[in-house]
């Protein structure tokens, strides 16, 4: 049986000023799938996430979201794609002003015209999901880190979006809070049948989560494939930073002038 695709990106270069950032970048997830894209610090994963949402513009190269092509979308057609997908952001990005409820009813209050008993019903069914019930009235400063990301995940499903994008879901979190919202992420994939696609550096939620994986480096993808086609890559790049090796192709330490030509490939 034939999968369906729910993203593809063709192509796609971005650059700011002399420094190409991602260079001729070719993805395809498929609906339904947790694809998990992975690479080092600088290695564009952030700059391609934002290309695949339609917050920035590749300079050339095409990104398909939802069978809609969203680089040269006019921006009302772009705002009924975003109706569509959900964001969870690094930081969690809650507003602290607002109550746990406040927060997660956001995107229901500015994008439809439900009731407030209706959408408190739908914030109280989105908190359950992630292990928040009766959270409704507290405020962020009273959160640990690891309820703020499930708040984050809370408001990304708000409006039941056919995808959803993580960036950096774990980090910043303890291995036993991470394995939580790891675990999250796969039961609301599994009963929202929702795409998820996640930007990560963390091994260890790498292979827990993923059903296939991209490695970006230096702004290209080198190797897409299973979690076991990742561990048994004969790739030495993908084999090194999957082992946290600090011997292999991939430098941390660079001279100066290495690291200015690097800047202006």
């Amino acid at each position: 049986m034939e999968k369906e695709t729910a993203i593809k990106a063709e192509n796609i270069v971005k650059k700011f000023g002399s420094r190409t950032v991602l260079n001729g970048i070719d993805l395809e997830i498929y609906k339904g799938e947790t694809f998990v894209i992975m690479g080092g610090s600088g290695c564009g994963k952030s700059t391609l996430l934002r290309h695949l949402i339609g917050a920035i513009r590749p300079d050339s190269g095409k990104v398909y979201l939802l069978g809609k092509d969203i680089v040269d979308l006019p921006e009302d057609e772009m705002d009924k794609v975003r109706k569509r997908i959900g964001m969870s952001f690094q930081g969690s990005a809650l507003f602290d002003s607002m109550t746990v409820g406040e927060n997660v009813s956001l995107s229901l209050r500015e994008h439809t015209k439900l009731e407030e008993s209706v959408i408190n019903i739908v914030v109280k069914m989105k908190l359950e999901l992630v292990g928040l019930r009766g959270f409704e009235d507290l405020m962020p400063s009273q959160l640990s880190g690891g309820m703020k990301k499930r708040v984050g995940l809370a408001r990304a499903i708000a409006m039941d979006p056919e995808i959803v994008f993580y960036d950096e879901p774990t980090a910043g979190l303890d291995p036993i809070v991470a394995g939580v919202i790891d675990k999250l992420i796969l039961d609301l994939s599994k009963k929202l049948s929702i795409t998820s696609v996640v930007v990560t550096h963390d091994m260890g939620s790498v292979f827990r989560i993923a059903d296939r994986i991209a490695m970006l480096y230096e702004g290209r993808v080198i190797e897409v494939g299973t979690k076991d086609e990742m561990q048994h890559s004969k790739n030495q790049l993908v084999q090194q930073f999957i082992a946290g090796s600090p011997d292999g192709p991939i430098k941390f330490f660079q001279q100066k002038d290495d690291y200015l030509e690097q800047l202006t490939k």
